[in-house]
């Protein structure tokens, strides 16, 4: 059976990337947050990852980053928190979806971000999210954390595929992990979620399901 969903959204901010128009070379992102909700069976929170991290910071590089409603960062870090454990725990819908631009758990380029190991997964944790979804790694990956059973789904693979750069992980907890592009899909049921990924050229490398009464 299939179930046809009415998406509602709930913006906080808006979190959108803009190009500094002076240099075509410069990248000027506009880091805020929000979330978008769909009732019932399922909802989707999306979290702004990217103040979470260090190094943007403490060693930005070339990149330039406006950071307007995002400092003082520790207080921002303290309320998208507090409104994303919130938020998850007032939910009774069914499946609950967690989507950031970053990775958690990769074997991919970046590497897993700590940052987000510590402070928002006991958040993931404590709310029995069913899977986190995200890119930033040109990479598609399906890894499974064998104590809490969260879903960690990268689906990055629509750029330039970053080929043999692999870091370690745990074999158990990696199902797939493609150095390639391509896209992942997701269809999603009272009763089952399916996970299917995908070459460039629509062959299928990988599919997974959870199921719930």
């Amino acid at each position: 059976m299939h179930v046809s969903l009415n998406i509602a959204f709930s913006l906080d901010f808006l979190y959108t990337c803009s190009i500094n128009g002076e240099d075509p070379n410069s990248y000027l992102y506009l880091c805020l947050y929000f979330f978008f909700l769909s009732p019932e069976i399922v909802e989707f929170f999306f979290v702004d990852t990217t103040p979470f991290v260090n190094r943007y910071f403490e060693d930005p590089g070339d990149d330039k980053y406006d950071w307007k409603g995002v400092l003082p960062r520790k207080a921002y870090l303290s309320t998208l928190l507090k409104k994303v454990d919130s938020a998850l725990e007032k939910s009774e819908a069914k499946w609950k979806i967690v989507v950031g631009h970053h990775t958690i758990k990769t074997r991919g380029h970046h590497g897993s971000t700590v940052e987000l190991e510590e402070k928002l997964v006991p958040i993931l944790k404590k709310n029995k999210v069913d899977a986190y979804i995200n890119g930033h790694d040109h990479c598609l990956e399906h890894i499974i954390d064998p104590k809490s059973g969260i879903h960690y789904l990268t689906s990055g693979g629509g750029s330039k595929a970053w080929k043999g750069d692999i870091k370690p992980l745990n074999p158990e907890e990696v199902k797939l992990y493609y150095d390639g592009q391509g896209f992942m899909s997701v269809q999603i049921t009272k009763t089952k979620v399916d996970f299917v990924f995908y070459d460039v050229f629509g062959k299928i490398l990988h599919t997974s399901s959870i199921t719930k009464d």
